[in-house]
């Protein structure tokens, strides 16, 4: 099934308005965004969902080792690639950053147990081991980020789900920092 990659002219008239608000917002408009508005809702709520992740207790940096760590452990190389450039512009370690896109161990040992935590909780699709939460817990965090690691592993697998299945092209902006598994 091929899935179309929409303008704000082709998308259904439904999304047309929150495409409009993401190019603006952007600077242009993500793929992923524009093959979502195929279904106004799925794009209304993942946007929706992204701002709720944003104001969660973890700072910009940790939510985005989480959302890398759950698109490395979903194998997303659109996903991969867009957090690398985002984590770059939120001042993210840049050693942090090629850990995770190398399957590596992250040098600081709290951002390293947080990507630990958000594989573990995507892996086992919830069904953490107490090893894998005390361990979290032991890193400083607490059972309000448990649970804010969740809402970001929802976060990531929708847009993980979305470009596995519609085969989402990766936008020009985001080529230089290109990611493949086996790379």
């Amino acid at each position: 099934m091929n899935y179309p990659v929409n303008t704000i002219e082709t998308a259904p008239e439904a999304a047309r308005p929150t495409l409009a608000a993401a190019q603006k917002g952007f600077g242009f408009l993500p793929n992923l965004l524009a093959v979502m508005s195929t279904a106004p809702a799925l794009l209304e709520g993942y946007l929706t969902l992204s701002k709720i992740f944003d104001a969660s207790s973890l700072s910009a940096a940790e939510r985005q080792v989480v959302l890398l760590a759950v698109s490395r452990e979903n194998g997303c190389a659109y996903c991969m690639s867009v957090h690398t450039a985002i984590a770059g512009m939120q001042k993210v370690p840049v050693d942090a950053v090629n850990a995770i896109r190398d399957d590596a161990t992250i040098p600081d040992p709290k951002l390293e147990a947080l990507r630990r935590f958000a594989a573990a909780v995507t892996r086992a699709r919830g069904w953490v081991s107490e090893e894998d939460s005390a361990a979290f817990l032991a890193a400083g965090y607490g059972p309000q980020q448990v649970l804010e690691v969740v809402l970001g592993v929802g976060l990531k697998t929708i847009s993980n789900y979305t470009t596995h299945i519609a085969k989402t092209p990766l936008d020009a902006a985001f080529k230089p920092l290109e990611w493949s598994e086996a790379a």
